[in-house]
């Protein structure tokens, strides 16, 4: 009988999941709304179903009987993959897990109780008194519950406070702000992979964004240019944050900064794989590791491949569509460099909307070069120096 497996979300990064599941030899399951429903093509089985609805898929999964559910790049999906599959005994983190590494505020509740690096927060909603806060400016205001750059804003000013609250209530599900005191620094973010509360560390992604108010996020490359020294700390510190998070299995990637002291905040942890294409793709081209293979082996109760050095340095950037400049670019590549193309992503007709967060960029293409200078060369990136 063919092995089964269950798969919640099916936009484009979910989709390299099910390819790869199918390549495996599961019979897939895919549960997501129709509308943006890309792996639904590559689907076995497709359930037009939200992925916030938990009871409907937990029926549904019950009536399947697959080894494992999965979901890979979304925190919206975390507590209902958490949910069905402990209702079901399959291999996954607890429902505590789900809530402290989805919701920011009782994440950075739990990462400032085990006395890890986070920036001052507070919660607000729409009825807290402003007058009452004393934080140091600049601040950070994000919804609670998103993800993708949605509804976050830089303000630099108390007067901006009150119109980038209303902004991000806008788009949180729970119509609640975290507030965050602006941590100064570079930004990257690491995946790693856990099972049986062990924690693997596989790469580290550096950041390049269109800075403020909303740092929307223009490219990443990987692996990140980050001092060794850096690197070993920043190491320790998300392991201690993922027990911290009682997240003992799967995918996570951490995001933090470090700043010109080589001082290490945490900017949000989240117990899935990097979406904007880091886990599907940017870690197997910087490491050779099949992460995605890794991640429904954990899935399905069994213990994944070890990461193994690589003889050869490769690195992946991945380049987002925000203009015509970016088509040209890769247009560019296409005739002179078309070995360096990776993967070239849905790419929408451009149109006059304006970008506002990673939802509302036109595409994107990845590629592989063996040096950053080559990355850099091939999307025409000249660093501020």
């Amino acid at each position: 009988m063919k092995r089964k497996i269950a798969i919640v979300g099916a936009n484009e990064f979910q989709d390299q999941l099910v390819l790869k599941a199918r390549d495996l030899g599961y019979e897939t399951h895919v549960f997501a709304w129709q509308e943006g429903a890309v792996a639904k093509e590559h689907a076995d089985y497709f359930y037009p179903v939200s992925i916030t609805e938990k009871e409907e898929i937990l029926k549904q999964v019950s009536k399947i009987k697959p080894e494992g559910i999965i979901s890979i790049a979304s925190d919206l999906a975390v507590p209902t993959v958490n949910y069905v599959a402990n209702n079901l005994g399959l291999t996954c983190n607890s429902e505590y897990s789900s809530i402290v590494s989805t919701n920011k505020f009782e994440m950075r509740k739990r990462l400032s109780e085990n006395l890890l690096p986070c920036p001052k927060y507070i919660l607000v909603d729409e009825n807290t008194d402003l007058s009452n806060i004393n934080m140091e400016l600049p601040l950070i205001v994000k919804p609670l519950d998103r993800s993708g750059s949605r509804g976050i804003t830089k303000i630099n000013s108390y007067d901006e406070l009150k119109a980038a609250i209303k902004q991000a209530i806008s788009v949180s599900f729970g119509e609640k702000v975290l507030i965050e005191e602006y941590a100064e620094g570079k930004e990257y973010s690491m995946e790693m992979m856990s099972y049986q509360g062990h924690h693997e560390f596989l790469a580290i992604t550096e950041k390049f964004t269109t800075g403020s108010p909303h740092f929307i996020e223009t490219m990443h490359l990987e692996p990140g240019r980050i001092e060794e020294n850096i690197k070993i700390k920043a190491i320790d510190i998300m392991k201690k944050s993922l027990d911290a998070l009682e997240v003992k299995y799967g995918a996570s990637h951490s995001e933090f900064k470090v700043d010109n002291d080589g001082n290490i905040k945490i900017i949000e942890i989240g117990a899935r794989m990097g979406g904007d294409c880091i886990g599907s793709d940017l870690v197997e081209i910087s490491t050779g590791f099949d992460f995605k293979k890794a991640v429904i082996d954990i899935a399905t109760g069994q213990k994944p491949d070890s990461i193994k050095e690589k003889n050869d340095e490769s690195y992946g950037l991945v380049k987002f569509v925000f203009n015509e400049e970016d088509i040209d670019i890769l247009e560019n590549i296409k005739k002179n460099s078309p070995e360096s193309i990776w993967r070239i992503g849905n790419i929408d007709k451009l149109s006059t909307r304006e970008v506002t967060d990673s939802s509302t960029r036109f595409g994107y293409y990845i590629l592989k070069a063996n040096s950053v200078e080559s990355c850099f060369n091939l999307v025409n990136y000249k660093e501020n120096i």
